[in-house]
């Protein structure tokens, strides 16, 4: 396979994420689909609309998410959209959560390494395309959350999380899987919705405010490392391998706990999984934008 291209800049601004789109020289089709994090109440670390707004604009797209499978205030539909408006994204765009109503979409995954379906919101099939923006920091239970953890996690209805982090076994609780099973099913999950999608996919991750949590905890630690920049590739295996490398190539002393964070919950291997299902390659050329 041949290196994947990944397109960088140091550049964190609005007008950026624009411009890191256009890069790619690809124009999603028909109706688009912004898959990102909606930020837990209380969080302080999430992409705030108001930094997207261009972006999301410029692709005509409706901000989706879907219900989470931990209590909070994003378990439920009524409690997501009122959150939703407190964090202002139902005043700048059409939002969706794709799970709303039942039944769920189930996906296929016939050369899963731990499991072999995936059950995602059914609104994704009101969708043409995907651009997935992704705020790139750690997570408590994958290490750390990029595109593919959008992929998986995020498109995930609610049972459909549970599933994952059960790695095929829906349990009362979503913690205590083993841990390699948890992100071995997570890869495969990621890799059923880049292909329900095929061509009409692109990643865009943010890394700023990296904290070594994600933006589902309402009590997220604070950033422990400076801004780093914005990343666009239409690989999510080779986006997701560059921002890791970033990380780990820093010159930030913060850069210590984000990756005892990574290793802890053997991050990487969704990467890993990624690449064997083919849907992209580890191997990239990072290309400076000015």
């Amino acid at each position: 396979m041949e290196k994947a291209k990944v397109y960088f800049t140091k550049d964190v601004s609005e007008d950026s994420l624009v411009k890191m789109y256009e890069v790619l020289g690809v124009e999603l089709p028909g109706k688009v689909a912004v898959k990102l994090h909606s930020g837990e109440q209380g969080n302080k670390n999430f992409l705030r609309p108001e930094f997207v707004k261009k972006l999301v604009d410029r692709v005509n797209g409706t901000v989706v998410e879907c219900n989470t499978a931990y209590p909070g205030a994003r378990d439920t539909t009524e409690k997501h959209k009122k959150l939703m408006e407190e964090h202002g994204w139902s005043k700048y765009f059409d939002v969706d959560i794709m799970d709303a109503e039942g039944p769920d979409m189930k996906l296929e995954i016939l050369d899963g390494l731990q499991i072999k379906e995936n059950y995602v919101g059914k609104d994704i099939a009101n969708y043409d395309s995907m651009l997935v923006l992704s705020h790139f920091k750690g997570h408590a239970m994958g290490g750390f959350g990029g595109a593919l953890k959008q992929l998986s996690i995020g498109c995930a209805s609610s049972y459909g999380k549970s599933y994952i982090h059960g790695a095929g076994d829906v349990k009362e609780t979503i913690f205590g899987t083993d841990q390699l099973q948890f992100v071995t099913s997570m890869g495969d999950a990621a890799s059923s919705v880049h292909k329900y999608f095929a061509n009409n996919i692109v990643y865009i991750n943010a890394m700023i405010n990296i904290s070594i949590d994600c933006d589902c905890d309402g009590n997220a630690s604070a950033p422990c490392m400076e801004n780093i920049g914005i990343l666009a590739s239409t690989d999510p295996v080779a986006i997701d391998q560059a921002c890791l490398d970033l990380v780990y190539n820093s010159e930030d002393p913060g850069k210590d706990k984000l990756i005892a964070r990574i290793e802890e919950k053997m991050g990487a291997h969704i990467v890993e999984v990624a690449e064997k299902h083919g849907i992209g390659t580890r191997e990239y050329e990072l290309i400076n934008v000015d």
